[in-house]
């Protein structure tokens, strides 16, 4: 187990979906995803469903990470461009990309991302805190990091990720 930060400052708050690695054992199991080379994951246990790119409905006066709504099966859906919500511009989307349907809160929400990873698992205690040299408006977004084989996974924080309080530009610093 890793140690406890040493001031509150210090502390990454644990996520909607993620137990605090402090106080819970036990595996997580985590959907990852790619957008570029970067590799994220949200907890399998939030997404109801994995869909191929389609073109969704565009609407007028939202953040740009907003790309528009999707109707699934009578459920129309917002769908949130992750590349863009991160700050590395908007997706040029194609038919290789995927949207994640995930719930939050009661309401569902697809994530526009590049493909999917793999299902991977590990031990809750096993989730580190983003450090604070990377807390940008961005670095909020996320719950921790977990360390999956040769790479680092950026474990994503959907309540904070929908909470819409910072809608800084899609383009890449």
């Amino acid at each position: 187990m890793t140690s406890a930060p040493s001031t509150p400052a210090d502390a990454a708050a644990p996520a909607a979906g993620i137990a605090n690695p402090e106080f819970s054992t036990g595996a997580a199991e985590f959907i990852s995803f790619a957008i570029g080379d970067d590799q994220y994951g949200v907890d399998i246990m939030s997404v109801r469903e994995i869909k191929e790119w389609s073109n969704v409905t565009p609407l007028p006066k939202q953040p740009e990470y907003m790309r528009g709504v999707l109707n699934l099966r009578g459920v129309v859906l917002p769908i949130i461009d992750l590349r863009c919500r991160f700050g590395q511009g908007l997706t040029d989307c194609t038919q290789t990309h995927i949207i994640i349907i995930v719930q939050v809160d009661g309401r569902q929400v697809g994530l526009l991302a590049d493909r999917v990873l793999d299902i991977v698992s590990f031990e809750q205690n096993d989730i580190q805190a983003v450090p604070n040299v990377a807390r940008s408006a961005q670095a909020r977004f996320l719950a921790g990091l977990a360390p999956v084989e040769n790479a680092m996974i950026a474990l994503i924080d959907l309540a904070n990720l929908l909470d819409g309080q910072t809608d800084a530009p899609c383009a890449a610093a």
